[in-house]
């Protein structure tokens, strides 16, 4: 499994990360962030619904969780911390597409190194290519740092693409059963289509880091970022939440 994970940059395990309650509880939650931000007049794809769980400490219970730091642990190593997490919601007919990108791009110096940082991606509703799934490119993460280029809000739910075009008959499609989660490293690219099914398409992104990595408080972009200690031994010594 680590051994794909290196080579691919991501995987698939095709099981369901919680049990139906617990699973429940955090559909809850989300439910009621979606419809908070919502009546705001906020769009599901937006970053109203990044950090939750800075806002929301029941979020905690999940994203601590043995069930997914299990998962995470062979990927990055022992020592694991949480760096981020958002909820995303692509509503029937009108979710806008996610243009090509790598997470690392937009985390350039907020952390000494990119190499060891995973991202789960739990799905909240089922997910496949009509309702716009995620889309990986297979070794992508190996690559240098893509070139980018502005995009029309209008169309994409942020404003940077990779420049130039992509071999998009190499992607592979992350469809996934409600519940079940992939994984992959924060710098291959990934993006998907715009939803123009009759279905929502719900997602909630998790990211984690090797505590090996070190975080730059320095860093403008990390402001009064908060990391959380999840497991193991805070090698860098990072400014972590206990």
């Amino acid at each position: 499994m680590r051994e794909k994970y290196l080579t691919d940059g991501y995987l698939l395990p095709g099981r369901k990360a919680f049990d139906d309650a617990k699973f429940g509880r955090l559909k809850g939650i989300f439910e009621e962030h979606l419809a908070q931000a919502q009546a705001g007049g906020a769009r599901g794809d937006s970053g109203e619904l990044d950090m939750p769980h800075t806002r929301d400490p029941r979020l905690l219970e999940f994203l601590l969780a043995d069930e997914l730091l299990d998962a995470v642990e062979p990927l990055i190593g022992p020592d694991i911390g949480l760096f981020a997490s958002a909820f995303l919601s692509k509503e029937p007919f009108t979710g806008r597409a996610t243009p090509w990108h790598e997470d690392s791009y937009f985390w350039d110096g907020r952390f000494d190194r990119m190499d060891r940082i995973v991202t789960v991606w739990l799905a909240l509703d089922k997910v496949d290519r009509d309702n716009g799934c995620m889309r990986v490119l297979p070794g992508s993460h190996l690559a240098e740092v893509g070139e980018y280029e502005f995009a029309d809000p209008d169309e994409f739910s942020f404003d940077r693409v990779v420049s130039g075009g992509v071999d998009e008959s190499k992607a592979v499609d992350f469809e996934l059963a409600e519940g079940e989660y992939s994984l992959h490293d924060a710098r291959i690219i990934h993006g998907a289509t715009a939803n123009r099914s009759p279905r929502r398409r719900a997602g909630y992104t998790i990211r984690y880091f090797s505590q090996e990595l070190r975080f730059d408080p320095s860093h403008p972009r990390n402001e009064g970022h908060l990391l959380w200690h999840a497991r193991g031994t805070n090698v860098a010594g990072n400014p972590v939440e206990n």
